[in-house]
């Protein structure tokens, strides 16, 4: 592992056992309140991710972005006059160690940076909520858009769908009265991208043939054979790279020669040198909020440039450190208008958030962001990309910032 990423996982925050300190309220000389984890000096924030499990590629890659960024950002003078620090902690996408590990850090913290998984999320809401905890998601989920309490960076997992499922449609020759595969995680990461198949299948005359599985599922050819029994002709992932693989590798090797669409987490440039490689380059798309690594705009061309300098040996991903470090760049922004306020409390920070109705990312993110409605998905966007071992990230553009129509008329369920 990273010598960067080890010491960032190996820092300790105190254990706070008191509630009515965790949840006191400061005030400092220039008027600005402050709540837990907020100094004179610091900012302390939190993170949760997967180091070690199902998504432990993306994971890693996301807490060298989230450093990235906040070293950049730290040298030109922090926020509010103060240095953010992220204290990282691996669940190994296990919901009770992340709830146990959320215990041990909520009092010392003024928000979660990230918390990753959507099963993870799931177990954490109710406490979340009840501590007034700002919390940054990597993860794409509709079942959150409720909660106020939980950032999305992006649109959801089904407007993503849509937008990729209406991109073949457009351009690979899918029509009405076809068969579209779809194995997806179960629990609302999976949950979430099945309705946005369902609803392209209901409104474009296509038949989803659905197969549900585990994030331990690894070896996915039964459910390729159920596909190419059906015929399908095409083929949705939402669920983890080592799936995306399985699923690529297994329909190349029986003949079954479809394009395939994954949602973000679905991809990591790491598969391109496995034995699955040869059939994900020849057809897997990715769809994500997220602009690719290799994009070509000033934004992610100096975000891909310092991430090299930083970590010359590393691998940079869409949604790994191309996620970890816009996100970061969104909480930012949030901390500074908290700032801005006069009210750097948990409170005060889920104000800010919702005020924010037009971050502009540079493209890092597809399209602007809009945090007024904490109903709604902050965009609609997308970019689509291709599977391409010569790029960087492993993947190249092949369109967006693309929202379509079918994605303009949906209203996501929560």
């Amino acid at each position: 592992m990273n010598r960067r990423l080890v010491a960032a996982a190996a820092i300790l925050p105190l254990l706070l056992t008191a509630c009515s300190k965790a949840k006191s309220n400061g005030q400092d000389a220039g008027g600005l309140k402050t709540g837990p984890g907020v100094t004179a000096a610091t900012i302390k924030l939190g993170s949760l991710v997967d180091l070690t499990a199902v998504f432990a590629p993306l994971g890693k890659s996301l807490v060298q972005g989230t450093q990235l960024y906040w070293n950049q950002q730290n040298a030109a003078g922090g926020v509010c006059g103060r240095k953010v620090e992220v204290t990282v902690k691996d669940h190994g996408y296990d919901p009770q160690k992340a709830v146990s590990l959320y215990r041990g850090m909520s009092g010392d913290v003024l928000a979660l940076q990230t918390v990753l998984g959507s099963p993870v999320i799931s177990a954490l809401r109710s406490t979340v909520d009840a501590d007034d905890m700002l919390v940054g998601f990597a993860g794409w989920s509709s079942a959150v858009l409720s909660d106020p309490h939980i950032q999305l960076v992006g649109t959801t997992y089904d407007i993503e769908t849509i937008n990729g499922l209406d991109f073949l449609m457009r351009t690979k020759g899918i029509k009405a009265g076809d068969k579209i595969g779809h194995v997806y995680f179960v629990g609302d990461f999976g949950e979430s991208a099945l309705r946005g198949s369902e609803y392209v299948a209901k409104q474009k005359g296509l038949t989803i043939v659905k197969q549900q599985i585990k994030p331990t599922d690894t070896d996915l050819s039964a459910q390729v054979s159920a596909f190419r029994a059906a015929r399908v002709t095409a083929i949705l992932v939402s669920a983890g790279p080592t799936q995306a693989a399985s699923v690529a590798g297994v329909a190349k090797s029986v003949g079954l020669n479809v394009p395939i669409l994954a949602n973000g987490p679905g991809f990591t440039p790491q598969l391109l040198s496995t034995p699955a490689g040869p059939a994900l380059k020849d057809n897997l798309y990715v769809v994500s909020s997220i602009a690719p690594v290799s994009a070509q705009t000033p934004a992610a061309t100096a975000a891909a440039a310092a991430f090299d300098k930083a970590y010359p040996d590393a691998t940079p991903t869409q949604v790994g450190s191309g996620f970890g470090y816009v996100q970061a760049q969104v909480t930012k922004a949030v901390l500074q208008k908290a700032c801005d306020n006069h009210d750097l409390t948990r409170t005060g920070l889920l104000t800010a958030q919702h005020q924010l109705s037009a971050v502009d990312t540079g493209g890092l993110v597809a399209g602007v962001l809009d945090y007024s409605d904490p109903a709604q998905p902050p965009s609609r966007t997308v970019y689509i990309a291709r599977a391409d071992s010569a790029a960087r990230g492993g993947l190249t553009t092949v369109g967006g910032p693309v929202e379509s129509e079918l994605a303009k008329a949906y209203q996501p369920a929560s």
